[in-house]
């Protein structure tokens, strides 16, 4: 009879057992209350959502877009020293960002940049000049517009659009330069890429450099919604089979635009 080797004894051997610890109540709510207030952290200092509810930023935002914006990126004193540099780092306002910021009615807009201080802009036949140097704008728009006036030409030399603020056409002519408007400091001039559809510094001036806040990053989600500039088709009467439902159903939400980055 052979003898067992060593550790090999005939006893059953030892098996270590997992064993699973369910939370209780008073960790549930600290494991909760932690989550909480990291996204409240997140969304006050980092980030925060916003919904697009006009055409002005077509093609490049949507009606019922919803953002994520960088709130950390042109925040006052936000430079190397912040804690958070590493992971959202500070810049100043560039020509061409697309930024959101605070304004009378409504509280926010976005827009995007089309000069800094400095700068020298004039619009002829609706295409930018900046400097002198006529702009390429990819991400411009010139979608159908009730006719008028239209700011197609700027700085104007006569009053002859009811739209623009009066005050903002009286200040524009002292900053008017051989038919140019030149930017003063800690200012930006700002338009709509959706030009035709956009109220913009063209009709109410320029944006603060304090009023500027964020920048959009990504769309997170995108809701089905009709612009004033869609064409849209005559209902009917005709009954619809489940499978023109579960299209709709379907269609209710852009899936394409979901964490579209912006730019």
């Amino acid at each position: 009879m052979s003898t067992p080797a060593p550790g090999m004894g005939s006893a059953t051997p030892h098996r270590s057992r997992i064993r699973l610890h369910l939370p209780t109540v008073p960790e549930a709510l600290a494991s909760l209350l932690r989550t909480v207030v990291v996204a409240l952290f997140i969304l006050t200092f980092l980030l925060q959502p916003y919904l697009i509810p006009s055409e002005s930023m077509e093609r490049t935002l949507l009606v019922g877009d919803f953002l994520l914006v960088d709130k950390q990126i042109f925040a006052p004193g936000a430079g190397s020293g912040s804690a958070f540099h590493w992971l959202m780092p500070h810049r100043e306002v560039a020509r061409g960002d697309i930024v959101v910021f605070h304004h009378p009615d409504p509280p926010y807009l976005v827009k995007r940049v089309v000069g800094i201080p400095g700068d020298r802009i004039r619009i002829e036949d609706g295409r930018v000049v900046v400097n002198g140097v006529p702009q390429a704008e990819p991400y411009a728009a010139f979608e159908p517009a009730d006719p008028g006036p239209g700011p197609d030409e700027f700085p104007a030399k006569v009053y002859n659009d009811p739209q623009v603020d009066i005050g903002w056409w009286r200040q524009m002519q002292g900053l008017t330069q051989n038919g140019e408007l030149v930017v003063p400091p800690d200012r930006y001039f700002v338009l709509g890429d959706n030009r035709n559809h956009s109220f913009d510094s063209r009709f109410w001036g320029f944006v603060p450099r304090q009023a500027i806040i964020a920048r959009p990053l990504v769309v997170y989600f995108s809701i089905s919604r009709p612009s004033a500039t869609d064409v849209q088709q005559a209902a009917d009467d005709r009954l619809g089979h489940d499978r023109e439902l579960s299209a709709r159903f379907i269609g209710f939400a852009r899936w394409k635009r979901i964490f579209h980055v912006v730019h």
